[in-house]
């Protein structure tokens, strides 16, 4: 046999299974000023009043069951729960907020996805356009340092060791 759980559920009226004697009790409690009521045996059969429930009768009970909710049109279904596929329908008309909104919204996607497929191709007008600019920046150089800045930058494991030697040169403050 399982045991019986350790907080019993209770009626309204507060009574409860003893988990040790399985006898209906209402389980002792703390009074407010700290004292300790007695647990109260409950008899065999004896329902409280809070605990008796309205008669309905079968017929009653029956027509309780299958009662429609409050609210409920008898023949109407109620609208998908998707919100995407109301919105993509078109069956309200947007608010003026509401249109204003969704461009926004298409904007900042659009924003987003304005990412270039190729990257390499990018870097490649980048550093032409960098160097053109350098080359425009550079007025007051010396032709030394003018060479340095004009050389497109390599991207492999030597450029490195050229690089800091190219910055030496320029001694940049």
């Amino acid at each position: 046999m399982s045991r019986p759980p350790i907080d019993p559920e209770k009626t309204v009226a507060g009574i409860a299974l003893d988990p040790q004697t399985l006898e209906r009790v209402i389980p002792e409690s703390r009074r407010p000023d700290g004292t300790v009521r007695k647990q109260i045996k409950i008899r065999p059969g004896f329902t409280p009043q809070e605990d008796v429930r309205r008669f309905r009768g079968t017929k009653q009970a029956q027509m309780d069951s299958n009662e429609l909710p409050k609210g409920h049109i008898i023949g109407w279904a109620p609208p998908p729960t998707s919100t995407a596929a109301s919105s993509s329908n078109g069956a309200k008309p947007l608010s003026k907020s509401a249109k204003k909104n969704a461009k926004r919204k298409e904007k900042r996607e659009k924003e987003k996805t304005d990412v270039p497929d190729n990257w390499e191709d990018d870097e490649d007008d980048s550093k032409a356009a960098s160097t053109t600019s350098a080359a425009k920046d550079n007025v007051g150089t010396t032709a030394t340092e003018s060479s340095i800045l004009d050389k497109p930058i390599l991207e492999n494991e030597d450029t490195t060791t050229e690089l800091a030697g190219q910055l030496d040169k320029l001694d940049v403050k």
